[in-house]
C-alpha cells in the first residue's frame, strides 16, 4: 500500500480573507499592510516575526500565474503599551502585489519550514475554489481573515486532486515507496519511453486492479500509478542532467540552455498528462467491448478524442444522432472547454472529462448553457459544490449511458 502525504507535511494553517481597496493601494511606501484579525493572530502567534521568507503567487483563470520571492512580517505596534495589542501583516511591494485589486481572494498560509505562501485569485474564479477545498474552509471569503490551524489528526490526504492543486502552486510532493517505483522503471535507464507504453506499464504494474471494477476507480488507480512512476523517472532524468551542468564550451554558464531545459520537462509534463487520460481511457473502454474511434475526423478537419459507436456511424446519415456521442478528454480545463463545441455537429450534447477539481459555478453554468456535459471520476465530484454535484456525471453513468445506445 503506497502511503499517500499529509497536508500537514506541508503546511501549518491557512488563513483567507476579501481583498480591500486599503489593502492594494499603494500609500508612497514600499510597505504595505494586510488588515488583521483574531483568527490571523491565532495563526501568527503573539510573538513579532519580521522579515518572513514568503513566495508570492498570482494565480489567473487561463494557465496565468506570477510568482515572487518577498517578506511579511508580522509585529505588535502597540508592544511597550501595557494594556494594548495593534498587530500587524505588512507585505512589501512586487510583482504579485502589484497585480492584486480590491475583491480579489488573499490566502496567508505557513510552511512547515517557517517560510510562507502569499496565494491571490480573482474572486468566485476556479483557481479560488481548489484552494478553498485544499485547506478545507467552506466559507466564502469575506473582508476579515478566516481560517484554520492544520493538524496531523485533522489533515486532508494529499490525494490526486491535492497534487493537482499543490502542483499548480509549485509544491514538489514526495514520492512514496520510491524503491518498488525504481525497480518498475529500471529498464528504460535515463530516456522517457513513449506515452502509449509508459501508460501500459501503469495499469500492468497494478495486478490487484481490473479494467471491469468501477470504472472511476479503476480509471484514478491506474492515473496515480502513473503519476507516480513517471514523476520517480523524470527525477532520475533531471538529476542527471543537472550534474552534468550548463556551462558552455567557452566555460560562461550557459543560462538559455538551462532555461531551454526546464522548459521542456513542464511542456513534457502537460502533455503526457493529457496523452496518459486518452491511452486509459483507450483500454478501460475496450476492455468493456464498448465500440469507439479514437482521434477521428469530422467537420472542418476537428478531430474529437472519442466517438462512439464510431466514425463509420457518424458518417452514416441514416444512423441516428440519438445513439451517437462525443466524448473529449483534458486533464486539465481552464476555459479551454470552449474548443470542444464545434468538435462533432452532429451531436448537439457533447460531453467532456476532466481531472480538474473544484470548477467554478460560473464554468460550470456556461457548460450548461452549450449543452456540454461534465465528467469527471467520482472522487473528484467532492471537490465540488453540493450545488454543482446533481449536474455532474461520473464515469460510470458516463459508460452505462455509451453502453446502452450500443444495445
Amino acid at each position: 500500500m503506497i502511503r499517500r502525504g499529509l497536508l500537514s507535511d506541508y503546511f501549518e494553517g491557512v488563513a483567507v480573507k476579501r481583498l480591500s481597496m486599503v489593502e492594494t493601494t499603494p500609500d508612497g511606501s514600499n510597505q504595505h499592510e494586510f488588515n488583521s484579525s483574531r483568527t490571523l493572530r491565532a495563526l501568527m502567534g503573539d510573538a513579532d516575526r519580521k522579515k518572513i521568507p514568503t513566495r508570492f503567487i498570482w494565480l489567473g483563470e487561463e494557465q496565468e500565474g506570477v510568482a515572487a520571492d518577498s517578506m511579511l512580517s508580522w509585529y505588535d505596534a502597540r508592544k511597550k503599551h501595557a494594556t494594548r495589542t495593534e498587530y500587524h501583516l505588512y507585505y512589501y511591494t512586487n510583482d504579485v502585489t502589484d497585480l492584486m485589486k480590491e475583491g480579489d481572494t488573499l490566502f496567508v498560509a505557513l510552511r512547515r519550514d517557517g517560510t510562507a505562501m502569499v496565494i491571490v485569485t480573482p474572486a468566485d474564479s476556479t483557481v479560488q475554489n481548489q484552494l478553498l477545498w485544499l485547506f478545507g474552509l467552506e466559507d466564502q471569503p469575506e473582508l476579515q481573515f478566516t481560517g484554520r490551524e492544520i493538524t496531523e489528526d485533522q489533515a486532508a490526504i494529499v490525494d490526486f486532486a491535492a497534487r493537482y492543486i499543490l502542483d499548480e502552486l509549485g509544491i514538489d510532493f514526495e514520492e512514496p515507496e520510491a524503491g518498488e517505483l525504481d525497480m518498475l522503471i529500471v529498464r528504460f535507464g535515463m530516456k522517457f519511453p513513449g506515452t502509449r507504453e509508459f501508460s501500459q506499464l501503469a495499469r500492468t504494474s497494478l495486478t490487484g486492479v481490473s479494467a471491469l471494477d468501477n470504472p472511476d476507480a479503476v480509471l484514478m488507480a491506474w492515473l496515480e500509478r502513473e503519476e507516480l512512476l513517471f514523476r520517480r523517472l523524470e527525477r532520475h532524468i533531471v538529476a542527471g542532467r543537472l550534474s552534468n551542468g550548463f556551462v558552455g564550451g567557452d566555460g560562461i554558464a550557459d543560462v538559455d540552455g538551462f532555461l531551454a531545459f526546464s522548459l521542456s520537462v513542464q511542456n513534457r509534463r502537460k502533455s503526457r498528462a493529457g496523452q496518459s487520460l486518452e491511452h486509459h481511457l483507450e483500454a478501460l473502454f475496450q476492455a468493456r467491448s464498448i465500440r469507439f474511434s479514437r482521434g477521428a475526423e469530422t467537420e472542418n478537419r476537428n478531430r474529437p478524442d472519442f466517438l462512439f459507436p464510431g466514425h463509420a456511424e457518424y458518417n452514416d446519415p441514416d444512423f441516428s444522432p440519438d445513439l451517437l456521442t462525443m466524448l473529449a478528454s483534458k486533464s486539465t480545463l481552464k476555459d479551454r472547454w470552449r474548443q470542444v463545441l464545434p468538435e462533432a455537429a452532429r451531436i448537439p450534447s457533447k460531453h467532456l472529462l476532466t481531472l480538474e477539481p473544484a470548477i467554478s459555478e460560473n464554468q460550470t453554468d456556461q457548460m450548461k448553457a452549450e449543452r456540454l456535459q461534465l465528467v469527471l471520476p467520482a472522487k473528484l465530484h467532492e471537490t465540488y459544490r453540493e450545488s454543482q454535484r446533481p449536474w455532474l456525471m461520473t464515469l460510470l453513468d458516463f459508460v452505462t449511458l455509451v453502453d446502452s445506445r450500443q444495445r
